[in-house]
């Protein structure tokens, strides 16, 4: 007599967990329970739920594979502006800097190229 446990298959989360790891698919592993939930409160459909859950895969992995980049760097320590002490540089515009920082005038400064005669 075959044990009940051979006899019936895996649950589907325990087949989804196996799956999401050999497609190595670890936010959606981690998230799609929360995101299933909220999607039923929120009335989506399946297809805008799968949206969500690849959105956030696409950013986890962006964010871990700047944080390789990093590490491959073999920087001394990852520094950013919330850490610095613009008070050792009383000179220092520290508007202006974190507004250069956030590169938004590439966006809205419109590109002039302009070409002159030769003589």
């Amino acid at each position: 007599m075959a044990s009940a446990s051979a006899a019936s298959p895996a649950p589907p989360q325990v087949l989804l967990a196996h799956h999401l790891r050999q497609l190595k698919l670890p936010t959606f592993m981690r998230e799609y329970e929360k995101l299933a939930a909220e999607a039923a409160r929120e009335g989506l459909d399946h297809v805008r739920f799968l949206l969500r859950l690849a959105e956030l895969e696409l950013i986890d992995r962006e964010r871990r594979m700047v944080e390789r980049r990093i590490r491959a760097a073999r920087f001394p320590a990852v520094k950013s502006f919330n850490t610095f002490d613009f008070t050792a540089i009383p000179s220092l515009n520290k508007p202006l800097v974190l507004e250069l920082a956030r590169c938004e005038y590439v966006l809205i400064s419109p590109i002039t190229i302009r070409s002159h005669p030769s003589s």
